[in-house]
């Protein structure tokens, strides 16, 4: 944007500009500072600059010196701009689901809004008799547990074709948007403008699987690899259960490992693999893993129930600690299923 007027210009958006030029490493220490609503209009802003000239840069520096003093070299804005500093100041998961709310114009997301704050069963008879496409677009945009009440309330064949079209979605056209948003509106009342954008991908439907009840979780992952061997690969890579701790590297084990209360821990691995216990007794100090082992050892029988919410405690601890960038689920290593 070759026209800023800098003078003219609120503290939010010098504050996005001056983001932006010091680059998403520098970007996303800030961000972590500020909160999820305050981080929403941040990011909306740097959208709308894809590029900033050189004069607004000097303004911005002398104006924000006292804050950095290091990486005057980005000036390059935008969507895109905006996602990766916020996945680095977030972690992928909440970064998808603020930049959803993120278009390039700042007050284009009017529609989408309303929806998502529908209750599950509205939003179901809102979208029941639309497209696939037209779903899926939907659903990722809601919240993980609206999302798969949603998504519970579909025909069984219609969920395999949803599911498969959700995992495919990486961006969606501005004109696609608005036919999508054009289709909706004529179920209820809004002056919306349809120019927004939005993410889905594996990630999306991995979170809306892990949301759902695990049978039909299972059921709904196996019939989608028979679909789409490759996008059901990538989706389970994104699934983690408790075995799973199998591909966290020994470090990141490490660190997840002192969020976990050691009761709790003694109940998870009841029902663990030897591969995994051992994994875990290695990430511990020798004097914890032996304490860990007699902790174990004096339980006695344990209900599967109270294994199973034990084990999920530490799975939310571990996307958790995702979600914050602390460690990564990424792993090259193979999954091991539960």
């Amino acid at each position: 944007m070759a026209d800023i007027d800098y003078s003219k210009l609120n503290r939010m958006q010098k504050l996005a500009i001056f983001l932006i030029c010091i680059g998403p490493e520098e970007a996303a220490a800030i961000l972590k500072q500020f909160d999820d609503n305050e981080v929403e209009v941040l990011c909306r802003e740097m959208s709308v600059y894809q590029m900033v000239p050189e004069g607004i840069i000097k303004q911005s520096m002398e104006e924000f010196s006292g804050l950095v003093a290091t990486s005057v070299n980005s000036s390059l804005g935008g969507l895109a701009y905006a996602q990766r500093t916020l996945e680095i100041a977030k972690g992928d998961y909440k970064a998808s689901a603020i930049i959803g709310r993120v278009g390039p114009v700042g007050n284009s997301v009017e529609v989408m809004a309303e929806i998502a704050d529908m209750e599950g069963r509205q939003v179901f008879n809102l979208i029941k008799h639309e497209q696939p496409q037209t779903i899926s677009f939907v659903l990722s945009y809601l919240d993980g547990a609206k999302s798969a009440e949603v998504f519970s309330l579909l025909s069984p064949d219609l969920r395999e074709e949803v599911i498969e079209r959700l995992g495919t979605i990486e961006s969606t056209s501005l004109d696609l948007v608005g036919k999508i948003v054009r289709s909706l509106g004529k179920h209820f009342d809004s002056k919306a403008r349809p120019a927004f954008h939005h993410s889905g991908g594996v990630r999306v439907v991995a979170a809306l699987l892990n949301s759902l009840d695990k049978d039909m979780s299972k059921t709904l992952l196996a019939r989608l690899e028979e679909r789409n061997a490759g996008l059901g690969a990538a989706i389970r890579k994104k699934l983690f259960s408790f075995e799973d701790l199998n591909r966290l590297t020994a470090a990141d084990l490490q660190r997840v490992l002192r969020e976990v209360d050691t009761a709790n821990l003694a109940i998870s691995m009841k029902s663990a693999s030897e591969q995994l216990r051992e994994k875990i007794y290695v990430g511990l100090s020798k004097r914890a893993a032996e304490g860990l082992k007699e902790e174990i050892d004096l339980l006695g029988p344990v209900r599967l129930k109270d294994v199973e919410t034990a084990q999920d405690t530490i799975i939310q601890a571990v996307r958790k600690l995702e979600e914050e960038g602390q460690i990564s689920l990424d792993s090259e290593s193979q999954a091991v299923v539960a």
